[in-house]
């Protein structure tokens, strides 16, 4: 085992790693998650039924499933569903998204290493280093679209383009670890 303090280094620099190939691929590079969301033809209308509502979490229509008859249960299963964000725009700030997902990337660095400091030895070989950190770093990234996908319809296209970010990351993490692991 090794402490998690002669851990910072790695911890620090590959969230740091993960926050950057995460910058790159959501907003550098367009053709990857540029086309994630589509566009609905009516969407000032919607936008205008949205001005009044509160950022938070919705879905539409809302309905007690356990209170309706069969006849008004099959009738709404005939429209649409929507799962949504709702983001006011009076409550968003870019520098303050951007600081709290850096941060989000720093405690899964963290957990990753704690899982390593708990599993691997020092002087453990970087291959060695390198599977462990990996998985779990893809494992922490790589599959929490899935939930979405199976419950709420996100695109399956879009999940694996998220796995793929996540071995990405994953393997950026492994790759800091295993080079900075202590011997």
């Amino acid at each position: 085992m090794v402490t998690l303090s002669l851990l910072w280094l790695p911890i620090l620099l590959s969230a740091v790693f993960v926050f950057i190939a995460s910058n790159i691929l959501w907003m550098a590079l367009p053709f990857w998650h540029g086309r994630d969301y589509g566009r609905m033809t009516n969407d000032s209308a919607i936008q205008d039924a949205l001005t009044n509502v509160g950022s938070g979490q919705y879905i539409v229509p809302w309905v007690d499933w356990k209170t309706q008859t069969p006849e008004q249960r099959a009738e709404r299963q005939k429209k649409p569903f929507a799962f949504m964000y709702v983001r006011n725009p009076g409550t968003f700030a870019f520098a303050k998204a951007i600081g709290v997902y850096f941060l989000y990337t720093l405690i899964v660095a963290f957990f990753v290493g704690y899982v390593a400091s708990r599993t691997i030895s020092a002087g453990t070989h970087y291959l060695e280093v390198f599977r462990i950190v990996g998985a779990v770093g893809f494992m922490s990234f790589g599959f929490r679209g899935f939930p979405d996908s199976i419950w709420y319809g996100k695109p399956w296209k879009v999940t694996f383009k998220e796995v793929i970010d996540g071995l990405i990351y994953g393997c950026l993490m492994a790759g800091t670890f295993g080079w900075l692991w202590p011997k």
